[in-house]
């Protein structure tokens, strides 16, 4: 079960919503405004990219109802409860400025879904404005969300004018191997007109860091049948391979050696990497 808290610069108030079964239930009913969504490591003491996170609330609203130093103190409090286990939290920030805290223990992606990947399909739903993370877009695509679950598809892809962009709750990137003999694969993903993801980053950097190039260039869709491996990124899992796009297998129908190294790589950098909620002083 999920719990919220509305936080304030002389309280922090607990608050009880009609459904509370999960984050995206509890955004529909609070305030519009603009969120981001993360998983605790380190026994709930650390986030990774947690500064990039805040920011993304920060920068659109003129007024918070308070400062970022004091939202992080508030956080680890309430983060207590759950350790040593962890979390998977949502701040949401409303266009007044008002702030609320959302949690449930984190649930771990089945071991199997990330051997043998997932399948997903395509929509044309697309976010008002990309670059925010709106509250308003979990009502826009309720929908969709609840059409994939009905069919067992673990996550819809958006598309414009017949480019792959992103997905609904991630961002996405492929691979194309263009010589298997010397030229080493290159690693593409969109870079406009999507939400530019905490984890999305952190995959570029890592795979930079491994000697994959990156070029920024949207899958398009009558193209599927040359891509030799596809994944989607986002907080809270991680890297999920994707073996399936509407009725296309990619690559061999399961998650690729570059797919399976950056995966490595990335499960590595997050132990080392991850923010302190509270800095060290």
């Amino acid at each position: 079960m999920s719990q919220t808290w509305k936080i304030t610069p002389t309280a922090t108030e607990e608050v009880n919503v009609s459904d509370m079964t999960s984050l995206d239930a509890i955004t529909r009913q609070l305030p519009d405004g603009y969120y981001s969504t993360f998983r605790t490591f380190d026994g709930c003491t650390r986030v990774l990219g947690l500064t990039d996170h805040l920011r993304r609330l920060y920068k659109p609203v003129p007024t918070p109802g308070v400062n970022e130093s004091f939202l992080r103190r508030q956080l680890l409090a309430l983060l207590k409860p759950y350790r040593p286990d962890e979390a998977r939290v949502r701040v949401m920030m409303t266009k007044q400025g008002q702030v609320y805290i959302a949690m449930e223990p984190l649930k771990m992606l089945r071991r199997e879904i990330y051997e043998s990947g997932v399948c997903v399909e395509t929509t044309d739903l697309l976010r008002d404005h990309p670059r925010l993370k709106s509250t308003s877009f979990i009502a826009t695509s309720d929908s969709e969300r609840k059409h994939i679950a009905q069919e067992g598809i673990f996550e819809a892809l958006l598309v414009k004018n017949g480019e792959i962009l992103e997905g609904m709750t991630s961002n996405f990137f492929y691979v194309v191997r263009r010589d298997a003999r010397s030229v080493p694969p290159c690693l593409y993903t969109a870079r406009d007109n999507i939400l530019l993801g905490i984890t999305r980053k952190t995959v570029i950097e890592v795979a930079r860091g491994r000697g994959v190039e990156v070029k920024y260039e949207p899958l398009k869709q009558n193209r599927l049948a040359l891509v030799d491996e596809a994944f989607i990124t986002s907080s809270s899992r991680g890297i999920v391979p994707v073996v399936k796009i509407d009725n296309v297998i990619i690559g061999q129908g399961s998650p690729g050696p570059v797919t399976k190294e950056l995966a490595a790589a990335y499960d590595h950098y997050v132990i080392e990497e991850a923010e302190r909620i509270l800095p060290v002083r």
